[in-house]
């Protein structure tokens, strides 16, 4: 069960003739075992039991192209972004009262962004999904490599540090950052300093949030401004390994309507061929509210409060006590306080531009810096890629003291103007994606 902890999805892969993901270059390259997860395999379910109400995923795709439509024009005529709940709401979409419709919308929208359409940048959020899923592929592979997926990591690292590497430093806590314009210092827990000519960091959004880490001098307005706006989700997969399969073994997702949103609405099925046929694992997934709740509270608590949804489900007499269960409790897991990050309503792309902006040769990377990839394994990869080249080449010419990725802005105004879609704010690609339409490096089009 504790390799479950290791398992997540692969997300936009190719399209044919077009763009490949970087990540699924890697996970090619290092064999990770992974299979095609289809969302559309889908039943539904209520606390009286199953109850059909697929009818209503049509009918909130049918909002959500008009959604999409929307956020193409406010990017492209510089109007104010608003919430994606405004922009559902206009489209037609009023869940609010219908304990089913609110299930499909989770299943939407939370299940990817690990928030709420109600504080969710209706811009972004459409412009984040189309650079994956129509610049990529809309495909999904859930990676179930006994190794884990981070597999592929240990093989590319593996081709430039050696067994022990006394460069990397592993269970080694930062305490503080001194940076500027000459170079950075940086102290470490155990009273030990590393002192380089620029360094980058790669903390998540909820760990810059914490306070944890001391900055010398402090970092200005602009930055720390930055920092607690963007938002920090939490994405918990909580694994059940039953003595008998008792759901429908042909089918991979399983939705539950509960009369209090987001309470474990999501079922996977593990147990299937090309997964991992006879484990007899399910396993259920909570985000941001849901999870800080299961967080602070014992296994016990959680475990049977889960039981209980899925006896509602399947049936009292169906529902076996589970011969193993466990979870990861991300927000209080001191290096991540989350999982992945979150663009809010009204944030613009110069306020999200301050948050990648680097601070003297101090520079900033991962996947909350990146505009158009934020919350995606493949958005670290390319923000990590760049910060190093862009280091790289700053060492190279010895002239380039104030090397920068990009402006930064003191004062920020209420929307973007169409031309600062520029790779100075971190914009790479077109905004208005079909599918194939980057580059490989994630740009152009």
């Amino acid at each position: 069960m504790r390799l479950l902890e290791k398992m997540l999805l692969i997300q936009g892969l190719v399209s044919p003739g077009g763009p490949e993901n970087p990540i699924w270059s890697l996970v090619k390259k290092y064999n990770v075992k992974n299979h095609f997860t289809n969302l559309s395999s889908l039943l539904t379910y209520d606390s009286h039991g199953p109850v059909d109400y697929l009818a209503k995923l049509d009918a909130f795709e049918e909002a959500y192209a008009l959604v999409e439509y929307d956020a193409g024009t406010i990017l492209s005529e510089n109007l104010q972004d608003r919430s994606f709940r405004s922009g559902l709401n206009l489209a037609g979409w009023k869940p609010q009262g219908d304990l089913q419709a609110q299930a499909i919308e989770w299943y939407e929208m939370d299940y990817e962004y690990a928030q709420t359409p109600d504080v969710s940048s209706q811009e972004f959020t459409i412009a984040n999904f189309n650079s994956t899923y129509y610049g990529f592929s809309e495909e999904n592979n859930f990676a179930i490599d006994s190794r884990g997926y981070n597999a592929f990591l240990y093989g590319q690292a593996s081709e430039y540090l050696s067994k022990n590497d006394p460069r990397l430093l592993l269970s080694t806590v930062v305490t503080n950052i001194t940076w500027s314009n000459h170079g950075v210092t940086i102290t470490n827990a155990d009273s030990t300093c590393i002192e380089a000519d620029y360094a980058i960091t790669t903390f998540s959004v909820g760990v810059l949030q914490s306070g944890n880490i001391g900055f010398s001098p402090d970092l200005p307005d602009w930055k720390q401004t930055a920092i607690q706006t963007f938002q920090m989700g939490v994405y918990t997969k909580i694994f059940f390994q039953f003595p008998r399969v008792f759901w429908d073994n042909s089918t991979q997702f399983f939705l539950y309507a509960s009369p209090t949103r987001g309470y474990y609405p999501v079922w996977q099925n593990l147990d299937l061929p090309d997964f991992l046929l006879g484990s007899g694992i399910f396993f259920v997934t909570v985000v941001t509210e849901q999870s800080y709740i299961v967080d602070h509270q014992d296994d016990e608590t959680t475990k049977n409060q889960i039981l209980v949804t899925l006896r509602q489900m399947f049936g009292e007499e169906n529902v076996p006590e589970p011969i193993d269960f466990m979870y990861p409790r991300w927000s209080t897991t001191p290096w991540a306080y989350g999982s992945y990050s979150n663009w809010p309503p009204g944030l613009t792309l110069e306020g999200h531009q301050n948050l990648r902006r680097n601070n003297g040769r101090l520079w900033y990377a991962g996947e909350a810096t990146s505009s158009e990839y934020y919350g995606y394994l493949h958005g670290a990869y390319f923000e990590g890629k760049s910060a190093g080249e862009n280091i790289a080449a700053c060492l190279k010419d010895g002239k380039r003291e104030h090397c920068s990725n990009g402006k930064e802005y003191s004062v920020l105004h209420g929307t973007t103007r169409l031309e600062e879609y520029n790779v100075l704010n971190g914009w790479t690609q077109t905004s208005f994606q079909t599918i194939g339409d980057v580059d490989l490096e994630g740009g152009g089009g």
